[in-house]
């Protein structure tokens, strides 16, 4: 067996670890796992791993500022003061509260990315069915899922994936909107109807609607300006096209820094209930890239994009858009993400095929528990809370759910000019 098929097939194992997770291992002990067997057979130099994990620099601190606004809102009663808010205002009706958090997520989405939806905002929601005394609250956390995804295309900043299909060639902001305004518009209003469908029956539930909302503390005041200039701080690193990791990582820092000296509290209380093993998960998907990228299969697939642009703009973007969304699901989007960005940069293919391929990477892992970061950041948070969804059960749902939102919204983008 010739190197190569090797590599591959390592690549595939440990993501199908992430995937599966045999023995209910934590699916980063897979990722680590197959970088370290890579390097121990040879397949990849130390050198060579640790320039891969060097690229992930931007997305660990990314999600550790990410995660540190969101365990000191938690523990600052900002999530219990939002969700008594939101099931105050569904005054009731369990469809008007699955349509305001809904509508929640797309705003957390937009503007503070998917990584933050899912982080940020699942517990949210957890904590506000809680509240409405919800007999089954899982649509509504499934929503945190879905829409994560399927609004992380309105601006650059909505996911970090964006910036690496553009890689240094970042459309402006002004520039961006026109080519993905309508395209997210379509995908989050169908992702909407398709999950509000296939929830109706649930949807019937009684919640309670006397719910009383509790005074907001200063320090959750504090959390709540902190992720409000937090998400004022991306949109402004993402004009000025600088890396959104370090801003975050600030500002979530100096965040927790201020309500930790207000109140008195250690550090300790904070950083033990943060979900650390994203971080080593998203360093081994970096290795697996970096090893895939030696084997050549970049280039390969450069080759084959440019070639198929050539003899038709149109249907490459629609071959590119479904094939990445697929490979999405089955190797992760951020490694999809990385893979597919350098090639449509070495390509130089036309705008829209570009297009396709940047909403393939974001709307296609809608179709499974592990197609992006952000859905298993969701599971992390789904845990925590004392909620599970199996693959199974996921993947039946998704199989419903990305194909409408996937095909109309490069529908859209392939219209626009």
């Amino acid at each position: 067996m010739s190197p190569h098929v090797i590599t591959w097939t390592v690549a595939a194992l440990a993501t199908a670890g992430v995937i599966v997770r045999p023995l209910n291992l934590p699916e980063a002990i897979w990722a680590v796992a197959g970088a370290v067997l890579l390097v121990a057979l040879g397949l990849i130099s130390i050198s060579d791993a640790l320039a891969g994990v060097a690229k992930g620099t931007d997305v660990y601190l990314f999600l550790f500022g990410m995660m540190l606004l969101a365990e000191i809102a938690r523990e600052e009663g900002l999530f219990a003061w939002l969700a008594a808010v939101a099931t105050s205002h569904a005054k009731g009706s369990a469809r008007r509260l699955f349509l305001l958090t809904y509508g929640v997520g797309t705003v957390v989405t937009i503007f503070l990315s998917n990584d933050a939806t899912a982080v940020v905002l699942t517990p949210a929601v957890a904590a506000a069915v809680h509240t409405a005394k919800a007999e089954q609250p899982l649509p509504y956390l499934l929503i945190c899922a879905f829409i994560a995804n399927a609004a992380s295309f309105v601006l650059p900043i909505s996911n970090p994936a964006n910036l690496v299909i553009y890689g240094s060639h970042m459309p402006p902001l002004l520039h961006w909107l026109p080519a993905y305004a309508l395209p997210s518009a379509v995908s989050i209003a169908a992702t909407y109807l398709v999950l509000r469908w296939t929830q109706r029956g649930v949807l019937g539930q009684k919640i309670a609607s006397d719910v009383p909302v509790p005074v907001l503390s200063g320090a959750g005041k504090t959390a709540a300006i902190g992720i409000g200039m937090t998400a004022i701080v991306l949109l402004v690193a993402s004009a000025f096209d600088i890396q959104l990791g370090l801003p975050t990582a600030v500002a979530g820092t100096a965040t927790a820094l201020v309500v930790l000296i207000r109140e008195r509290k250690g550090p300790w209380l904070i950083l033990k209930d943060i979900s650390w093993g994203v971080l080593p998960l998203v360093a081994g998907l970096f290795v697996l890239v970096e090893a895939l990228d030696k084997t050549g299969l970049i280039g390969i697939i450069t080759t084959l994009l440019h070639n198929a642009a050539q003899r038709s703009a149109i249907w490459a973007a629609w071959g590119a858009g479904v094939v990445v969304a697929i490979a999405s699901n089955l190797v992760n989007n951020l490694p999809t993400g990385l893979i597919a960005g350098n090639a449509v940069q070495n390509a130089h293919v036309p705008e829209r095929i570009t297009r396709a391929v940047l909403i393939g990477v974001d709307l296609g892992p809608n179709l499974s528990v592990t197609g992006s970061l952000a859905t298993i950041l969701w599971l992390t948070a789904l845990r925590r809370e004392g909620q599970t969804v199996s693959a199974g059960a996921f993947l039946k749902l998704g199989i419903i759910m990305m194909p409408p939102a996937l095909l109309l919204a490069i529908g859209t983008a392939l219209l626009v000019n």
